[in-house]
């Protein structure tokens, strides 16, 4: 129930329950055009924590340094 000094309106009454009800539900992130498999790997701690050092997205990060590795082995 709102209250008299309260401005947002109540989202539980037509028609704004009408409205979020045909909103679709977006959950998790977005599909990636290309797929990566899951996978277990044993890597040494310290190699772990200099990566994580810099932050989210060290495990992207490793992915690179592989894929580097792959690609002036060649």
């Amino acid at each position: 129930m709102a209250t008299p000094d309260d401005d947002a309106p109540d989202l539980s009454e037509s028609p704004w329950l009408e409205k979020l009800a045909a909103v679709p539900v977006r959950r998790g992130r977005p599909k990636s055009s290309t797929t990566k498999a899951s996978t277990t790997i044993r890597i040494d701690q310290d190699v772990i924590d200099s990566f994580r050092r810099d932050g989210p997205g060290w495990q992207s990060r490793i992915n690179a340094a592989l894929r580097e590795w792959l690609q002036r082995r060649t």
